[in-house]
C-alpha cells in the first residue's frame, strides 16, 4: 500500500519490477506520465544499498523526465529505469538483452536510453531485444554517447545564467568548479576551457577520469572540497542529492547550474535555501535536457548538427525560469516547476486520451525491425 501511496503522490502512472536471478538482473522501470507523449528516459546501473534506495531514485528521476520534456518543448513523457549492480563488475549481454526484453514488454510506453553506469555496447545490447530504445551506435540510426550535447547544453545555460546574473554571457575569465568528471563533466570543461577561455577547477572519485580531465587542462582539487571553491559557478555533474542543508552554507559562489539529476536533496528546503543566500539555481531538468533533446532526435532521423542546434535553446529557456522567478519573487525550481506543469495541463485539456496521431504513426513505424535486426 505504501508503494501505492508513493506512486498517487508523485503522479506516475506504471512501475514496473523486473527480476532475473539466472542472469543476475534486479531492475525498475517508472513511467511518470504519458500525456506528452511516451515515456523516454535512461537506464541508470549504480550498486544501490537497497531496492527502497533504488525505487526512490527512479521514481524521482521519472518524475524530473516528464518536467524536462515539458519545459523543453518536446513530445515526450517522463520515463526512467534503474538496474541494480556495479557497472564494473556486473554488465553482460545477458543481463541487459533480459532487461531490453522487459522494456519491449511496454510496447513503447517506455523508451530507454544511456544513463550514469551504462553505454552504448549496452544500448547495441538492448537493441537486439526491442526497438524502444535510443542512444545506439550510427550504424543503427542512432547517436551514440549524448554527453558531448547533453555538455554542451549544460553550457547554454551557464551561460545564460551568467546573461541573467551579469549583463554578459561571456565566460572568458570566469571561474567554474565541476563536481564528477565523468563523459558531461569532461565534456563540459573542454567546452569551458578552449571555447570560453575559462578557469576550470575539476573533482571525481576516479583516478583516471582525473587524469583525463588534467591532461585536458582541468586544475584538479580534492572532491570533498569541490563545492568549497572559491569561483563563479559550481557545475553538478554527479550524482544528486549534493545541495542540503550541509553543503549549501559552505558555497563560495553566484551560480550553481549542472548536469547532474536532482541536485537538491529536498527540492522545496533546499531550493528556498539557496534562494535565500542569494545563488542563482539553474533547475537541473531545464539546463541538463540536452541528452533528451538529442535522443529525441534520433526518433525522426538523427542528426548531429541539427540535435545541437536545438540544444542551443536551452539558453532561452533558462533566462525564460530566472526572468518568472524575479518578477514572481519565487525560487527558480518553483518557476521551472510552473513552466512544466502548465504546459501538461494545457495538453491534458486539449487531448485526455494522450498521444497524438503523430506518436501513433511513430510506434508503429518504430514497431518494425530496423536494418535487419
Amino acid at each position: 500500500m505504501e508503494l501505492f501511496q508513493q506512486m498517487a503522490g508523485m503522479g506516475h502512472e506504471r512501475v514496473l519490477f523486473c527480476s532475473s536471478p539466472e542472469v543476475g538482473l534486479q531492475a525498475i522501470i517508472a513511467v511518470h506520465s504519458t500525456v506528452l507523449g511516451p515515456g523516454l528516459g535512461g537506464a541508470r546501473m549504480f550498486p544501490y544499498q537497497s531496492m527502497d534506495e533504488a525505487l526512490t531514485d527512479v521514481l524521482r528521476l521519472s518524475r524530473g523526465m516528464t518536467y524536462k520534456a515539458a519545459v523543453t518543448g518536446l513530445n515526450l513523457g517522463g520515463g526512467k529505469a534503474v538496474i541494480l549492480g556495479d557497472p564494473k563488475t556486473d554488465k553482460t549481454e545477458a543481463l541487459f538483452r533480459t532487461f531490453g526484453r522487459f522494456v519491449d514488454s511496454l510496447g513503447g510506453l517506455y523508451i530507454t536510453a544511456e544513463d550514469v553506469g551504462t553505454d552504448v555496447d549496452a544500448m547495441e545490447w538492448i537493441y537486439t531485444e526491442t526497438p524502444w530504445v535510443t542512444g545506439v551506435s550510427a550504424v543503427h540510426g542512432g547517436s551514440g554517447d549524448p554527453s558531448p550535447v547533453t555538455a554542451f547544453g549544460v553550457l547554454q545555460g551557464i551561460k545564460a545564467s551568467a546573461r541573467f546574473l551579469w549583463g554578459s554571457d561571456s565566460l572568458a575569465g570566469r571561474a567554474v568548479a565541476i563536481q564528477g568528471l565523468g563523459n558531461v563533466g569532461y565534456h563540459l570543461g573542454k567546452f569551458l576551457l578552449e571555447d570560453e577561455k575559462a578557469k576550470v577547477f575539476g573533482a571525481d572519485v576516479d583516478g583516471d577520469r582525473i587524469a583525463r580531465a588534467r591532461e585536458a587542462g582541468v586544475e584538479i582539487v580534492p572532491k570533498e572540497q569541490i563545492l568549497e571553491v572559491d569561483c563563479d559557478v559550481v557545475a553538478p555533474c554527479a550524482l544528486g542529492a549534493i545541495l542540503d542543508d550541509k553543503s549549501i552554507p559552505k558555497l563560495k559562489c553566484k551560480i550553481v547550474a549542472g548536469a547532474a539529476n536532482n541536485q537538491l536533496a529536498d527540492e522545496k528546503r533546499d531550493g528556498r535555501a539557496v534562494h535565500d543566500r542569494g545563488i542563482l539555481y539553474a533547475p537541473d531538468f531545464v539546463i541538463n535536457a540536452g541528452g533528451l533533446i538529442n535522443v529525441y532526435h534520433e526518433l525522426t532521423g538523427y542528426n548531429r548538427e541539427r540535435a545541437m542546434r536545438a540544444a542551443r535553446g536551452i539558453y532561452n529557456n533558462m533566462l525564460r525560469v530566472y526572468e518568472i522567478s524575479h518578477d514572481e519573487a519565487m525560487p527558480t525550481y518553483q518557476a521551472a516547476d510552473r513552466l512544466a506543469e502548465e504546459r501538461i495541463a494545457r495538453v491534458q485539456r486539449m487531448a485526455p486520451q494522450h498521444w497524438g496521431q503523430h506518436w501513433k504513426k511513430t510506434i508503429r513505424e518504430r514497431a518494425l525491425p530496423r536494418n535487419g535486426v
